[in-house]
């Protein structure tokens, strides 16, 4: 199972990002844990001066930005060792 942490004090565009990552793990059937980090220390120790962070199995993969939905599948696919030109196209 993944391990899926959303860096943020809980602003719009943290949500928003949550939001996106609860439905592709829906519609793509990925079991995940979400972990949702809001204290300023924990985001830090990622070096994340800008949020939202997203952050796969402790792999630091976006900061201050809502990442394409399809790029989030891409990283889930990798995260779960399928090659990274499997991206489904639901």
């Amino acid at each position: 199972m993944l391990t899926i942490k959303i860096l943020g004090s809980g602003c719009a565009n943290c949500k928003k990002l949550e939001a996106i990552v609860r439905d592709i793990l829906a519609k793509e059937n990925i079991p995940a844990e979400i972990v949702k980090v809001t204290d300023y220390a924990d985001i830090m120790a990622y070096n994340v001066m800008s949020t939202p962070g997203l952050v796969v199995n402790e792999k630091l993969l976006a900061v201050g930005r809502i990442p394409a939905p399809v790029q989030i599948i891409q990283w889930l696919n990798e995260a779960q060792g399928k090659p990274s030109g499997m991206i489904p196209l639901n």
